[in-house]
């Protein structure tokens, strides 16, 4: 057998794990009345994958230990959906089970809604009640729509800060939040931890589980989720730092990579109002890569830069992962890619027939380049899209051969608010600017220090605005004639000030690609 037809092999029998439950019906047990000893329900609710006629409304029934005790069998768990906030009328009411295999875990794909719609919701089971959430629809594909609102958000390392940008965004008026990755994060650092994960650094499934349980419970994060839908994208926290598919930098066998990937994904899907993809019954095909349009206005795609990316280029053979990399060969290899074909193929093709007036792209990093100096030429960092020029270049040539206007990039990771141009040849004046992108600092982790910070932005004539000093997330308001983004911040460590402030505003008008400062 060839090395690559081993590789997807391993890919689908390690994808095929973490679906396994979900290809399964839940036996469905007598629905008894219980009495239950502690809220069921302490994780909180969610919705997400807002679409015209629908959405996915997610909880996660939990035992304490004296409910556990009474045993922890399959549930039934009731869904009730409303037209109104007073709760008085009631849209669908419907019964789901689950059992231990899902952890628990209830996903309901809410169809048959109305478009730009706000619905209220609500789970049961026996005598206990979860607290209300708020989802909206999207508009109908048609729809002339004036704007769309959404926060921009990554990175919440749980020790490292508060989730004071989540108790904002709850109370913002928003159409959805779009998260890119970093849910959670795997491994600890007790440098900079102001409170402690428990446990060790997740591995298995209920480690995992375990790490997503702590960090829904934190109450900023619960009133985001209860206040809007959310739009989710997965980096490489949820596994294990800096992993590219089936490797990590540890240079563990790909076999074991995948396997604890697999736990690390079913953690993910048990947690999150997600879907599993087009077609839920093909282990193979677990694609959380999507595209969403928002009326006339917009199309928004979010694009999975971890789970099919070729390794890093150039990677420390006791050290992989990200690093700064110069003299690298690979670099310039065309077959390299950070979505892998399909995705690549998929994006292309899709974003080269939208019609919709402002085209966003969504992914995890930063697609602008943040090379330095070197004695021999310039460093870049393997880990970002300057680990893949190659790859960053077709995506660019895409919008330039399909002639397209309009089109941002939207991104996380690497804890910095950036506004930039985007050209096919980064930094130089001549080659023009194609698109504009946008990226948020982090929710909580930390970012570069002021030095290293400053020496990127002095290196890179295409950074307009890199500042990684400070907390929080970004505002995004898209209209007819623009997109704004207003970088929303507060001091490292996130909770030692009591609101944020808007570090900057850039703009970027309809029909001149670039972003400009307010």
């Amino acid at each position: 057998m060839k090395r690559r037809d081993f590789h997807h092999l391993l890919q689908r029998s390690a994808v095929a794990l973490a679906l396994s439950p979900w290809l399964t019906a839940v036996a469905v047990p007598a629905n008894k009345p219980r009495a239950w000893r502690s809220n069921p329900f302490a994780l909180g609710v969610a919705s997400g994958r807002p679409r015209a006629e629908s959405v996915v409304l997610w909880t996660r029934v939990v035992f304490s230990e004296e409910d556990k005790a009474l045993g922890d069998e399959a549930l039934v768990v009731q869904v009730e959906v409303f037209t109104d906030a007073a709760l008085k009328q009631r849209a669908q009411k419907v019964e789901l089970a689950t059992d231990a295999t899902r952890g628990h875990s209830v996903h309901l794909h809410l169809q048959h809604l109305q478009p730009s719609t706000d619905y209220w919701y609500r789970f049961r089971q026996g005598d206990a009640q979860s607290t209300v959430g708020h989802t909206r629809t999207a508009p109908a594909p048609n729809a002339d729509v004036r704007q769309l609102r959404l926060a921009l958000s990554s990175c919440q390392h749980y020790e490292q800060g508060q989730f004071i940008a989540h108790a904002e965004i709850a109370k913002e008026k928003l159409d959805f939040v779009l998260f890119l990755g970093d849910y959670i994060y795997e491994s600890s650092n007790v440098q900079y931890a102001i409170r402690k994960h428990s446990g060790e650094e997740a591995k298995t499934l209920t480690q995992y589980r375990s790490r997503y349980e702590q960090y829904k419970r934190d109450p900023m994060l619960q009133a985001a989720h209860a206040a809007h839908p959310w739009v989710l994208m997965w980096d490489d926290h949820e596994v294990v730092n800096d992993y590219a598919n089936d490797q990590d930098r540890q240079h563990t066998d790909p076999q074991q990579v995948l396997l604890r990937r697999a736990a690390a994904y079913q953690a993910y899907f048990e947690h999150q109002p997600v879907l599993l993809g087009p077609d839920a019954s093909n282990p193979a095909n677990m694609r959380l890569y999507d595209q969403l349009s928002w009326g006339k206005l917009a199309d928004v795609w979010t694009l999975d830069c971890r789970q099919y990316r070729s390794a890093q280029a150039c990677r420390d053979p006791v050290r992989g992962g990200g690093r700064m990399v110069m003299q690298c060969d690979e670099l310039s290899d065309p077959s390299r890619s950070m979505l892998g074909y399909e995705q690549e193929r998929w994006l292309s093709e899709s974003l080269s027939v939208s019609k919709r007036q402002w085209k966003l792209v969504a992914q995890a990093t930063q697609i602008s380049s943040t090379s330095i100096p070197a004695p021999a030429g310039r460093a870049y960092w393997n880990d970002a899209w300057d680990g893949y020029p190659e790859a960053r270049k077709r995506l660019l040539q895409t919008v330039v051969d399909a002639k397209l206007q309009n089109v941002v990039t939207l991104g996380g990771d690497v804890h910095c608010n950036v506004a930039a141009n985007l050209r096919l040849e980064p930094n130089n004046p001549q080659s023009p600017i194609v698109a504009s992108e946008f990226v948020t600092t982090s929710i909580t982790s930390r970012g570069l220090g002021d030095k290293p910070a400053a020496v990127i932005r002095d290196s890179n004539a295409d950074l307009l605005h890199f500042r990684s000093d400070e907390r929080g997330y970004s505002l995004i308001t898209v209209t007819h004639n623009d997109v704004r983004c207003d970088f929303r911040t507060t001091k490292f460590p996130a909770g030692s000030e009591v609101s944020l402030k808007t570090q900057a505003s850039y703009v970027v008008k309809r029909g001149k690609a670039g972003p400009q400062l307010i």
